[in-house]
């Protein structure tokens, strides 16, 4: 079982920063891949950027490679998700995602535990 809880959402315009943060607790959190997804009014929930937490590999949407930076924190057991040069477009709920072990990352289908979603509104 894991726990995730996200923070970090807020209104910015657009050229703006923001990080937002997932805090991880529970069990063998050196198994678990974690991810950012995000879904705006109307659309469908799509992956942001994953990362391993024990390899530490990555892997971005075309949206937002050069703009976003996915890390952990193992000693914080946090993942952050660093925003740069922020569009009208990156608008939506974003959401902490996990799931143990080897599946693939960009699937929603794959991830079997979720935060409770932080709102990030950018505008023009």
């Amino acid at each position: 079982q894991v726990q995730l809880v996200e923070s970090g959402g807020g209104l910015v315009q657009a050229g703006g920063s923001l990080r937002l943060s997932c805090v991880a607790s529970g069990d063998a959190l050196s198994r678990i891949q974690m991810a950012w997804f995000r879904q705006a009014p109307g659309k469908e929930r799509d992956v942001v950027a994953t990362i391993r937490w024990k390899e530490g590999s990555t892997y971005y949407a075309d949206s937002v490679k050069g703009r976003f930076t996915i890390s952990r924190d193992n000693a914080k057991n946090t993942v952050y998700l660093q925003m740069n040069s922020l569009k009208p477009e990156d608008t939506a709920v974003y959401y902490c995602a996990a799931f143990y072990d080897y599946r693939p990352v960009t699937l929603l289908t794959s991830y079997d535990y979720w935060g409770q979603g932080t709102q990030v509104t950018v505008s023009s």
